[in-house]
């Protein structure tokens, strides 16, 4: 086969699905997964992913994965060329904008390589591919990721991820949430500094979820120092107790608490998506970057959203005159958004709640 519309009329056998990083956007491309899964149900699904993401994405069944770790060098290229070697597949989704990535898709042999149309295939991806998505306007994550199906003939979505949760996973979370009451999980920290939000506002939020509602506040986090000065901040800025996880979880525990929460609250972070996944509300807070192109795809009615006023004060513009994919990591950006913001979005979660 060697054009998109052969696989409109006969699905292929073997597909090579290339997405490293990170823990949301291999969330969004699981979405498309599911979605080609479905449509295709013979067909066979490889992915090469990232050595972290696969500690999650690896409970995903009927795929099979094979990770790669970029700390690993040419070393590693080489480990990944063994690997692929007398492999061969039908076709190849080339879903990540990174050179080190198309690197990578030269070890993948397939006819047809399908990326990025041509204004979005960032770092030359172009030049890797074969086929190219169709152009968009500006689009969510998540809806450009549906762009490799819909390339395909594949226009029905299946929003579902279905993350099987091992044993131990299960029994982590049902210790940590034995009951019904609520439970609030704060997963405080970005992958970048300046996308997070201050303690004490985290604190007062976590006061105002135990005290109005009841409910148990659970932080969770990655090892890292900063998550740890984070969770401890947050510890002693709270008048109430709250339970800290942080640094103590698996990625597979950390989704199957998120399963048992009744809310998720965090900044642009992966977590936000594997709530998401595992179909929990979150807030997500959102001023560093923009929420209509990576927030939480299902609740970003519930998240909190300054990206327009971090437009007009820090880069002196309207919003619309921002790049799509620009951030505005500034100190202080998010300190446009107030406690006061966050809660009354909680409180609206839990009145949604109490009428069900």
């Amino acid at each position: 086969m060697s054009s998109l519309t052969d696989f409109h009329r006969s699905p292929p056998d073997r597909v090579c699905l290339l997405r490293l990083s990170a823990i949301g956007d291999t969330c969004h491309a699981l979405a498309v997964l599911r979605t080609l899964q479905a449509a295709w149900p013979r067909t066979r699904f490889t992915w090469i992913i990232g050595k972290l993401e696969h500690k999650l994405l690896s409970l995903v069944p009927d795929v099979e994965f094979i990770s790669y770790d970029k700390r690993g060098g040419f070393a590693e290229l080489r480990r990944l060329r063994r690997a692929l070697a007398g492999r061969r597949f039908d076709l190849l989704l080339h879903m990540q904008l990174a050179l080190r990535a198309s690197l990578v898709s030269t070890l993948v042999r397939a006819p047809v390589k399908l990326g990025f149309d041509r204004p979005r295939a960032h770092e030359l991806q172009w030049l890797f591919t074969t086929h190219r998505i169709h152009a968009a306007g500006n689009q969510h994550v998540l809806d450009g990721f549906f762009g490799f199906a819909e390339a395909l003939g594949v226009h029905e979505r299946a929003l579902r991820w279905d993350f099987p949760l091992p044993a131990a996973a299960r029994e982590y979370a049902d210790r940590l949430v034995p009951d019904r009451r609520p439970t609030l999980v704060i997963s405080a920290c970005s992958s970048h500094t300046l996308r997070n939000w201050r303690p004490e506002y985290y604190a007062a939020v976590a006061d105002h979820a135990a005290a109005a509602y009841g409910m148990r506040v659970i932080l969770a986090g990655g090892p890292g120092p900063v998550e740890r000065r984070m969770a401890d901040a947050i510890a002693a800025a709270a008048r109430l107790p709250v339970v800290d996880q942080v640094g103590k979880d698996t990625l597979p525990q950390l989704l199957a608490l998120l399963s048992r929460a009744t809310v998720l609250l965090t900044p642009d972070s992966g977590p936000a998506h594997m709530a998401t996944a595992v179909g929990v509300p979150v807030i997500g807070l959102y001023a560093a970057t923009r929420l209509a192109r990576c927030g939480p795809y299902l609740s970003r009615a519930h998240c909190v959203d300054r990206f327009a006023e971090a437009a007009r004060r820090f880069l002196g513009c309207e919003p619309e005159q921002v790049p799509w994919t620009r951030k505005i990591e500034r100190p202080g950006v998010m300190d446009l958004i107030a406690p006061a913001d966050v809660t009354a979005k909680l409180d609206g979660l839990m009145r949604q709640a109490q009428r069900r």
